[in-house]
């Protein structure tokens, strides 16, 4: 797989992929946990959950826009990366403490170290293979790059379900700061070989000094954000419209990007951000993984497993235990109802698990019996593991084409993206229609197979293929900016997926959910390939292919 790719690749394959294992561990559980009413959660209700992990994905996406900028100019990329690791991992373990201010405290200190973390190994990559020699490659690393990260998206739900199973939440989300302290210490390891990318770029002409972003950037962020908190709820709550808001300022600095550049830079940037735009509908679908499909694969789809894997599984705790019986818990939501006990006091009991909400009850277990269940987080490693069969038959499809030369334009990917990530969507539509209702009926779990199958497909032509058109597109003094910029986009992303799934219950015709993705994805799709021969001009132009 390394053949002919200098050691860097391997020492930030192996980082990437520990800190992703941290990452997807923690987020895939997050939900999750909010939600738990009977084995030490935090009992919200789904609008509540899906508010706070929209925002939390949103925010995480949103501060590589300043890592990367203070990286460029300040710290560099490697300081940038030992930072951000560390406070992720503190805010990992932090996970692991009761309450919910460390809760809060926890995400925000994954929120900022992401930051500095996600952009500036990218673009460390990026600036190995700006070698003359290694250019060809570039593409190619970036795919096995990505299979990094997947290897660890695989296995983390596995270690979570076996440890949240066995031991609880906080163990679970505790493994996820080892793996990120695994990966700096793999990066310490094998620090010579990446070292001659860490580079600070001078300040030129054209770049907004940091005094002046903060005046018309950050603060006029800030400022939006408190507006935005204040007024009445125009997007379902007020860190929906304090997030939205506060974008403003930002989205208005890369535009002045763009303004302010002159010739082929200004066509590059141009094409940068019209793709950046598109993206968030495919990023809205993608974080879906974490908000609707985890409240599918949750709630509506039978995770019964036969009778045969039931003994081997349970043995190594890879599957939940659920009943009917009620439980005493701290957390108001929808399933706890307030009764008067023996002694005269008000007290909070929660019905049966959420499982059994849309299970007719002559198939609920007798009671004080358990029945096991896979655990809902399981169902995220799907999508990795078909990231890791299906790249090196697409690299292999590609090559053969590219022979060929009818190796789709990286462009085209994108459109190609965008129209499968809705066919995907699609999938979940046929799912809902195979069952009379899904207010009393579960679908089968091989609907979640085959809509995170589709989705794979349309991830690998676009996420991979995607960080390396930042680094080919950005002017030199601005990549790790505009790998912010990229993340930016997935940022926003992530917020729409949280405020769709918050309105999750005011969908009395779930299909419709998964229609309103469907219709944006092909918009998306037909917007890139209207475009696409100019925005194929510019990618040529600026790096001698449209590939």
């Amino acid at each position: 797989m390394f053949k002919n790719h200098p050691k860097g690749l391997y020492v930030l394959f192996f980082t990437e992929m520990w800190e992703r294992f941290g990452y997807y561990l923690m987020v895939g559980i997050l939900l999750l946990y909010l939600t738990d009413t009977t084995t030490g959660g935090k009992g919200f209700d789904v609008k509540t959950a899906a508010d706070i992990v929209g925002s939390f994905i949103a925010l995480v996406y949103l501060t590589p826009f300043i890592g990367g900028l203070i990286a460029d100019r300040y710290l560099g990329y490697l300081k940038s990366i030992y930072l951000g690791g560390s406070l992720m991992a503190l805010g990992y373990f932090g996970l692991s403490f009761p309450g919910d201010t460390a809760l809060f405290i926890s995400l925000s200190l994954v929120i900022i170290g992401n930051g500095f973390f996600k952009p500036n190994i990218s673009t460390i990559l990026g600036i190995i293979y700006n070698k003359e020699e290694l250019k060809p490659l570039k593409d190619n690393a970036y795919n096995i790059f990505y299979m990094g990260i997947n290897i660890g998206a695989l296995v983390c739900n596995f270690v979570a379900a076996y440890l949240r199973n066995k031991y609880g939440w906080g163990y679970a989300f505790s493994a996820a700061g080892v793996g990120l302290v695994i990966g700096l210490l793999w990066l310490s390891s094998g620090l010579k070989h990446v070292k001659f990318a860490d580079i600070k770029k001078p300040m030129e002409k054209e770049d907004m000094p940091m005094m002046k972003i903060f005046l018309y950037v950050f603060l006029p962020a800030i400022i939006f954000a408190l507006i935005g908190w204040m007024i009445p709820e125009i997007f379902g709550s007020k860190s929906n419209d304090a997030f939205i808001f506060a974008c403003v300022p930002i989205i208005s600095f890369y535009i002045s990007l763009w303004v302010r550049a002159r010739g082929q830079d200004k066509k590059s940037i141009g094409a940068l951000l019209f793709i950046f735009t598109i993206s968030i509908i495919f990023w809205t679908i993608y974080n879906q993984n974490a908000t609707g499909l985890t409240i599918w694969a949750q709630s509506y789809t039978n995770r019964e497993i036969s009778p045969a894997l039931e003994k081997p599984a349970n043995a190594i705790d890879m599957l939940q235990s659920v009943n009917t019986n009620p439980h005493l818990v701290p957390k108001v939501d929808k399933y706890l109802r307030t009764i008067t006990d023996s002694s005269g006091q008000m007290v909070m009991v929660n019905g049966p698990d959420p499982y059994f909400e849309n299970l007719p009850k002559n198939q609920w277990p007798q009671d004080g019996k358990n029945i096991k269940l896979a655990n809902a987080e399981l169902f995220q490693s799907i999508n990795p593991f078909f990231i890791i069969l299906f790249t090196p038959m697409l690299v292999g499809l590609f090559t053969w084409l590219a022979k060929r030369k009818k190796e789709p334009s990286t462009v085209g990917k994108f459109g190609y993206a965008l129209f499968i990530s809705g066919l995907s969507s699609l999938v979940m539509v046929f799912a809902i229609m195979s069952v009379p209702s899904v207010y009393t009926h579960k679908t089968a779990a091989f609907w979640l197979f085959i809509t995170y199958g589709v989705f794979t497909v349309s991830e690998l032509f676009l996420s991979p293929i995607g960080l390396s058109l930042v680094s080919k597109l950005s002017p030199a003094r601005t990549t790790a900016l505009m790998m912010g910029g990229w993340f930016l986009s997935t940022s926003l992303g992530g917020k729409a997926a949280g405020i769709l799934a918050s309105y999750w219950d005011s969908f009395t015709d779930k299909s419709m959910f998964f229609l309103v993705l469907v219709i944006a994805a092909f918009i998306g799709g037909v917007l890139i390939f209207s475009r696409i021969k100019s925005l194929d001009a510019i990618v040529k132009a600026k790096t001698g292919s449209a590939t």
